[in-house]
C-alpha cells in the first residue's frame, strides 16, 4: 500500500517540504545557486513538483519558485520515481547515488548538478518528519 491516499495529500507533505525550502535561508539559498530547473515527477500517486532556481524568484523572501502539478517550464534535469521513494529520501533514509543505479530513481539532465544539491538539502531531512507531525500525519513518520 502507497504512504500517501493520494496526490492532495502527497502535495501537502512532500510539497509542503518544498514550500518551505524554498523560503529557507540556508537549503533556498543553496539550491538558487545551481541555477537550474528541476522537475520531480512522482508516481502512486501521480504529482509533479519543479523548482525554478534559474529565474528570479516571483514570491518576495523566496530564494526559488516551487510549481506543484503541471508548468509550462523546461526543466534542465528530471528526476522521476514512485512518491514512496520520495518520501523515504525526506528521512534521509535513500542514497541518491544508489536508488540512481538501482532504477528506484530515474534522471535526465545532469546527475552532477543534482550531486552537488544533495549537501543543500540535507537539512530538509530533519525538517520532513516535523512537516508531517504539524500537519498531522504523525503515522506517516519513518523510524
Amino acid at each position: 500500500m502507497a504512504v500517501f491516499r493520494d496526490s492532495e495529500q502527497f502535495y501537502e507533505c512532500v510539497g509542503g517540504l518544498m514550500e518551505r525550502a524554498k523560503l529557507d535561508p540556508e537549503v533556498g539559498q543553496k539550491i538558487a545557486k545551481s541555477g537550474i530547473i528541476i522537475q520531480f515527477r512522482y508516481t502512486n500517486p501521480d504529482a509533479i513538483t519543479t523548482v525554478n532556481a534559474k529565474d528570479k524568484p516571483t514570491q518576495p523572501g523566496a530564494y526559488v519558485d516551487v510549481f506543484n502539478g503541471p508548468t509550462d517550464l523546461k526543466p534542465d534535469v528530471v528526476m522521476t520515481m514512485k512518491a514512496d521513494v520520495a518520501h523515504a529520501f525526506w528521512h534521509g533514509k535513500v542514497n541518491l547515488v544508489s536508488a540512481l543505479s538501482k532504477g528506484e530513481i530515474k534522471s535526465t539532465g545532469s546527475i552532477p548538478k543534482i550531486l552537488k544539491l544533495l549537501p543543500a538539502v540535507q537539512p530538509l531531512y530533519k525538517q520532513y518528519p516535523v512537516l508531517l507531525r504539524e500537519k498531522g500525519y504523525g503515522d506517516l513518520v519513518m523510524k
